[in-house]
């Protein structure tokens, strides 16, 4: 985030300014990093999640983000809250549905309830949120609408189905939706981050290493060894590429997965 802001010192366009844009999980990680971007870039910006005292604490320290507490597990929680914002501050003319959770379990100690909470959460979760968003929308308004799915979306991670399936569903359903939206005026795409280095990657380095017997540091580099160029994403890396989706030179981009893991994945 440092770089871009630096890359933006006094040359910044306030290219969306006016723009109404939503963000799920904007509190922390990769959610937070995009948000703040995009209010740099003049959007005044819906950050959302389920801790409101966190949501209400980064809003206070950047100018155009406006906490909202959101479920995405909950459809009445989404369709609501979405409603709300929209009256309060306009149409979701960027949507970023980015709320997710990452946790792997061994196929033979899969559980069903374990398996539909991944899927209410990751899949479930983005198309409430990208319904609600279009909802907002009239036939002939701008729009940019983001999925954050995963190198899991793109190939399969050994212990991990659940979260594997739910990540290629949701770029399924973006390339469903682009095709169903094809030559109108918003675009569909789905951003596949590898390991990226935000609290979720330091939780599941602090499980690895309590199940493996080694250390933190020595899980963190078991993770960094899922990218191809052997080390853990920023989240700047993949706040740029949703910028680029988000900008008129990306207006013919759409219906992608967009893959950001130090090399060719699939």
């Amino acid at each position: 985030m440092a770089r871009l802001r630096e890359q933006g010192q006094g040359s910044e366009r306030m290219e969306h300014a006016g723009r109404h844009a939503l963000v799920t999980g904007g509190g922390t990680g990769i959610g937070l990093d995009i948000a703040r971007a995009l209010a740099a870039r003049g959007a005044e910006v819906t950050i959302t999640g389920r801790d409101l005292a966190r949501l209400e604490t980064v809003a206070q320290a950047t100018p155009r983000l406006h906490p909202l507490s959101m479920n995405v597990d909950d459809e009445a929680s989404v369709r609501e809250g979405i409603a709300a914002t929209a009256a309060a501050r306009g149409p979701i003319a960027i949507c970023v549905a980015n709320a997710g959770i990452a946790e792997a379990i061994p196929f033979h100690k899969e559980t069903l309830t374990h398996w539909r909470q991944i899927m209410t959460t990751n899949l479930d979760g983005v198309f409430l949120t990208l319904q609600a968003a279009l909802a907002t929308l009239g036939p002939e308004d701008w729009g940019r609408m983001i999925a954050m799915s995963s190198i899991a979306g793109v190939r399969g991670l050994k212990g991990g189905s659940a979260y594997t399936a739910s990540k290629h569903a949701v770029i399924g359903l973006i390339r469903a939706l682009s095709e169903e939206y094809m030559g109108g005026p918003v675009t569909f795409n789905a951003v596949c981050p590898g390991y990226v280095d935000t609290p979720i990657v330091t939780r599941n380095a602090a499980q690895i290493a309590a199940r493996q017997g080694i250390t933190e540091t020595e899980a963190r580099a078991y993770l960094a060894r899922g990218n191809r160029h052997k080390r853990l994403l920023e989240t700047d890396e993949v706040t740029g590429a949703a910028l680029w989706l988000c900008s008129d030179a990306a207006r013919s981009v759409n219906g992608q997965a967009i893959q950001i893991a130090g090399g060719q994945v699939a």
